[in-house]
């Protein structure tokens, strides 16, 4: 149990996968009082038990300060600070379930990615609605994998909130000599660059699967942070926050490492598998096949240009071959960079 002298500066982490467990880990590792949950009580039985995510992450051990706890709204009511970190497309559900239960001094960070499928919203758009403008609201992506934040490895991360004092005070809860959190106040743009790179974290797949070649990726990368940008700015984010951490950072990662689980299933489709069948050999949430029709749709209802998100749509949704897409992007009418 949290003691009341650490309930205010306390946070729970909602979300057991592999990345809501490694920032729990993060937290505890930096001195944050911090308590981890999950959907199943059993699995967190196991983990309460071996003090480690044997699914997820059974390399990071458990800290002494990172509680295991089954119960939801405990969770909620004994901690001032919440991080979501559940896949997007259990986002609002989680929202709608914390809702009732939050102090009247609670705080909300995230970091979900994605837009939601059915209505397109971004998770600030979907927390704004179902708390109001009571809460203080935050959100932290950016270039990390889950497994080298659990070892401790060198990892550098945004915190986004309108909110100044909670984006400062979660980047120094988080922050240790191996982890160092940059704040912004451009909520948009982090969650844009989030939901975008998965995307096209599965055309670089499937370039390389395709054996295009070193060129063809760059080219896909910085065309890929061009539409990234088109779409964030069309939203109301601001164009430099794209060349930061959460926008090219988290690119360039996702593109170019084959931890990224997006990548391995453009190299998997590439090589003819479906989309379905690519996420179930790949076996955990590929946020990129999901986030791709919900991508290409808010593209299209926003007016903006977004060619290569568009032909990876094409290809998981309407039947189109990566040559085919391939094609289709070459033959474009030429045109000036800018």
């Amino acid at each position: 149990m949290v003691s009341p002298a650490t309930a205010q500066d306390s946070i729970a982490v909602l979300g057991a996968g592999s990345w809501g467990t490694a920032l729990a880990v993060q937290l505890a590792r930096a001195g944050a009082a911090a308590t981890l949950w999950g959907r199943d009580p059993d699995a967190l039985g196991e983990m309460a038990a071996s003090r480690t995510n044997r699914r997820y992450l059974p390399s990071a051990r458990f800290p002494d300060n990172l509680l295991v706890e089954a119960d939801l709204v405990r969770a909620v009511t004994r901690h001032r600070n919440l991080l979501i970190c559940v896949p997007s497309r259990a986002f609002r559900e989680t929202v709608e379930r914390i809702a009732g239960a939050l102090r009247v001094d609670s705080r909300v960070a995230w970091a979900t990615k994605g837009f939601e499928q059915q209505s397109g919203q971004l998770p600030h758009e979907i927390t704004a609605k179902l708390l109001g403008n009571r809460v203080p609201l935050a959100v932290l992506s950016g270039p990390t994998f889950a497994s080298e934040v659990a070892a401790g490895l060198p990892t550098a991360m945004t915190v986004a909130s309108r909110d100044a004092t909670f984006a400062a005070d979660l980047a120094a809860r988080i922050s240790d000599q191996s982890f160092r959190a940059y704040t912004s106040t451009d909520i948009v743009g982090v969650e844009v660059g989030g939901a975008v790179k998965n995307v096209l974290a599965i055309a670089a797949g499937i370039s390389d699967g395709l054996k295009f070649g070193a060129n063809a990726r760059i080219a896909l990368i910085n065309r890929g942070l061009a539409e990234m940008t088109r779409l964030g700015v069309a939203l109301g984010a601001r164009a430099d926050t794209f060349m930061g951490l959460a926008g090219m950072g988290d690119l360039v990662l996702t593109c170019t490492d084959d931890q990224s689980r997006n990548r391995r299933a453009g190299l998997l489709i590439a090589a003819g598998r479906s989309r379905e069948e690519a996420a179930r050999e790949i076996g955990f949430v590929c946020e990129g096949i999901y986030g791709a029709r919900s991508v290409w749709q808010v593209a299209e209802r926003q007016g903006v240009e977004m060619p290569i998100c568009q032909q990876v749509y094409r290809i998981l949704y309407e039947g189109l071959s990566p040559q085919d897409a391939v094609m289709a992007l070459m033959s474009r009418a030429l045109r000036s960079e800018n």
